[in-house]
């Protein structure tokens, strides 16, 4: 029997693993309830009286050595894996550096949210469209210079349809498929044949928004354009809406905001004039709703659109466009404190 125990020894002694199953199936056959050293312990009772101290303390020699053993290789591949020694490609380069959103989609949900209260819904229409939804829909004269190719990338081959230059296209989708009231706004990406400069860039990206319903009036864009200037830039911003001229709306308007940097007193940035543009606005014109299906008699409506760089350059002062679309990481990593 103490053969037996010697030729046990020297095995534990000399037993290797590579993982834990394997661990636990040497634990298993030297140590488990069937296992080796278990046997030897059955067979020990048979042993004669005069040999049971020198084998019994072989056995407890054994048995130690055993538990001992697999506690080592336990620890030696705990120590392996914390060494690193082992490498696993799938595994996430260390250290592992925090992203973060981009400007552009920080300040764009910022506004979804705004009139997301006030009771906006979401609309969304695809990027690449044709010429009805784009232009024709939404009153374009066929000789306005928005068609032209300066102004907008057209598929090749294919002359009515392009690359949306504003998402008042999705505003004609929602009509065309919707009766009033109606309430949505258009995020989303435009393109404009444009050349690319601190201050211009060929595709950027806007929200627009639009009201269809009965008695509806200019008073109410005024006060819902109001209440979102001052949810974006601070309750003690002022509004200003000077005449201009857009093909869907009738009047129309340009929307100024106090400058948000000199608090309207005149700085730099607003060319000492305190005052900034943000939007374009108007009540939608009678022949746009006509086109795209809603009685002008019965209903009215209001548009708004603003972009989303412009807004952005407003609230953090950045003032090189093609800085949103380089992916500096140095640029991007100093907006984390406004996720």
């Amino acid at each position: 029997m103490i053969e037996k125990i010697e030729t046990l020894l020297g095995e534990i002694r000399s037993l290797t693993a590579n993982d834990e199953k394997e661990i636990e199936a040497l634990r298993i056959k030297y140590l488990s309830k069937k296992g080796l050293i278990n046997d030897l312990m059955t067979d020990f009772r048979t042993v004669p009286a005069e040999a049971k101290r020198e084998i019994g303390m072989k056995l407890n020699e054994l048995k130690t050595a055993a538990q001992e053993k697999i506690n080592a290789l336990r620890e030696e591949l705990a120590a392996h894996h914390e060494s690193g020694d082992e490498l696993d490609l799938t595994r996430t380069p260390y250290p592992v550096r925090l992203g973060t959103r981009h400007p552009l989609s920080i300040v764009k949900q910022e506004i979804i949210d705004i009139f997301a209260r006030l009771g906006f819904t979401l609309a969304d229409g695809p990027e690449i469209e044709d010429d009805w939804h784009v232009f024709s829909s939404m009153n374009f004269a066929p000789d306005h210079p928005a068609r032209d190719m300066q102004d907008t990338f057209f598929v090749e081959q294919h002359p009515d349809i392009v690359l949306r230059t504003h998402t008042s296209s999705v505003q004609s989708r929602v009509m065309e498929s919707t009766q009033p009231p109606i309430r949505v706004i258009c995020p989303g990406r435009v393109y404009r044949n444009e050349a690319i400069s601190a201050r211009a860039h060929c595709f950027f990206h806007q929200v627009e928004g639009l009201y269809v319903d009965r008695h509806v009036s200019f008073t109410d864009l005024k006060q819902v354009l109001l209440l979102f200037a001052q949810e974006m830039f601070g309750k003690d911003t002022k509004i200003r809406l000077r005449p201009s001229y857009f093909p869907f709306t009738e009047p129309s308007a340009e929307m100024d905001i106090s400058c948000n940097i000199c608090g309207g007193k005149g700085c730099s940035f607003c060319k000492g004039t305190g005052w900034v543009e943000i939007l374009g606005c108007g009540m939608v014109d009678p022949a746009v709703l006509d086109a795209n299906g809603i009685d002008s008699t019965q209903y009215q409506g209001y548009a708004f659109g603003m972009g989303v760089e412009r807004i952005t350059n407003l609230k953090y002062q950045v003032k090189d466009l093609r800085m949103f679309s380089e992916n500096d990481t140095r640029f991007l990593e100093e907006f984390m404190a406004a996720n």
